[in-house]
């Protein structure tokens, strides 16, 4: 069975996708562009699923693309240096500063990136498509010699010749989306002014074609059957550069084409979306990696090679998610916001023995994954806390709207009463039992 298999199977869809018609071809078109008569066997339940999730996982990215240039104030090429806590999407990291720019190349010149010298925190210049695949991190650990100046940022096959000693970095398409992450650490005016040194400039204007259009969805509420409209444009933009998806796509165009065959045929597509694959895809969250002690993580971040599933959750929980190398994720899911937990780490395994640069936990909303406005204003626990110690060198830290009278204010994160959340929990620069799946942080405790 398929990874993306293995995910429908979660749904508890009666249909099996074993039938013959999943390794169908792709339906033909007459001259006209009318599609062919489906019938309901040749389509089942778990396709419309599992094509909805698919062509998901791309909207979610067009989606903040269009929020960036229509209203964002972004324009192509050019940096927005972001002030800390400045982002507005889900789950963001918030002992980080953020620069962001939507980068367009083509086949005459290239873009340079000039970043500054950073030394002793964490940083990292992130390139990633359309689908939100991690295409390039550009920082000491990936270019060891050549950390910080001057690189050249490519479309892939274009002859463009770039200067001696500048590395040059190739998109698979024309457009990516760029995130620089700077640690802010104990001096935050150090990282806002290295921040600031970070340029992108171009030799010639560029205007990339305007992202698709996509039926207009928020946090509350996603699409339905309108989302196969919009699928010709959606995959002609932003080519998927993953191998292993011919099966996926092949699925999509039989669903596609029962989505347009008459009134009948969209109707089912329509409930099926709207009664299968939209209400459980929260659900879905807590099963998409491995877990432990109540707590879960991905089982694949920034790349995800045939695994679109996981890439589609992870767009729709906390998108620009980066590779496992540079960062792991944990969450523990739909917490009781009226509830106090602690959760205690022993001498021998510190949070702060699991990263090399830092740690950090953050509470989100469990429906909206948005930080949580809490009455403190305290929004994250992490080295910069100075938390406290037991007296046998373990940490106890707390989560809740009121703290534990035992634990530290230092180690409590306030939480919003009567609104479930969730928590999640980096390690930057993970320890090879961190990167490798085998610790998890400690259990949460009512």
């Amino acid at each position: 069975m398929s990874q993306a298999r293995r995910w429908g199977a979660a749904l508890a869809v009666a249909v099996c996708c074993a039938l013959a018609a999943c390794g169908a071809t792709p339906p033909k078109y007459s001259k006209n562009g009318a599609a062919p008569a489906i019938t309901a066997p040749d389509v089942s339940d778990q396709d419309i699923v599992d094509a909805y999730y698919y062509l998901l996982g791309r909207a979610l990215i067009l989606k903040q693309e269009h929020a960036d240039l229509d209203e964002g104030g972004f324009k192509w090429n050019k940096i927005v240096h972001r002030q800390p806590g400045g982002v507005n999407w889900a789950n963001p990291n918030l002992d980080v500063v953020y620069s962001e720019a939507w980068i367009g190349v083509d086949e005459k010149t290239c873009d340079i990136l000039q970043l500054p010298k950073i030394k002793g925190r964490y940083y990292t210049f992130q390139l990633l498509n359309g689908w939100g695949e991690t295409v390039a991190n550009i920082n000491e650990r990936t270019f060891p010699d050549h950390p910080y100046g001057k690189f050249a940022i490519c479309l892939k096959g274009s002859g463009v010749t770039v200067a001696r000693g500048v590395p040059r970095i190739d998109l698979p398409s024309k457009t990516a989306r760029a995130l620089a992450r700077i640690e802010l650490g104990s001096t935050p005016s150090e990282a806002i002014r290295l921040q600031h040194e970070i340029v992108l400039r171009r030799s010639e204007p560029i205007s990339p074609d305007n992202p698709p259009e996509i039926p207009a969805f928020d946090d509350k509420g996603l699409p339905g059957v309108e989302l196969f409209d919009s699928a010709d444009a959606m995959l002609a933009g932003e080519p998927d550069i993953n191998s292993g998806m011919d099966a996926i796509r092949r699925t999509l165009d039989k669903v596609r084409a029962l989505s347009t065959s008459g009134a009948s045929g969209r109707a089912r597509v329509a409930n099926v979306v709207d009664e299968q694959a939209v209400p459980a895809l929260p659900s879905l969250l807590a099963s998409m990696g491995a877990s432990q002690n109540g707590w879960s993580h991905p089982r694949r971040a920034g790349t995800y090679g045939d695994d679109y599933m996981t890439r589609t959750l992870v767009n729709y929980a906390g998108i620009w998610a980066n590779t496992r190398d540079e960062v792991v994720y944990f969450t523990a899911q739909h917490l009781d916001g009226s509830t106090s937990y602690t959760m205690t780490f022993p001498a021998s395994a510190l949070p702060k023995s699991k990263a090399r640069y830092f740690w950090s936990v953050v509470a989100v909303d469990a429906k909206t994954f948005r930080v949580l406005p809490t009455p403190t204003r305290r929004y994250l626990l992490n080295k910069e806390s100075h938390v406290k110690y037991d007296e046998d060198g373990s940490l106890t830290l707390a989560f809740g709207p009121k703290r534990p009278s035992d634990v530290p204010a230092t180690n409590w994160l306030p939480t919003v009463e009567a609104v479930d959340y969730n928590l999640t929990f980096r390690f930057y620069g993970p320890a090879a039992d961190v990167a490798n799946g085998k610790y998890f942080p400690p259990a949460l405790n009512k």
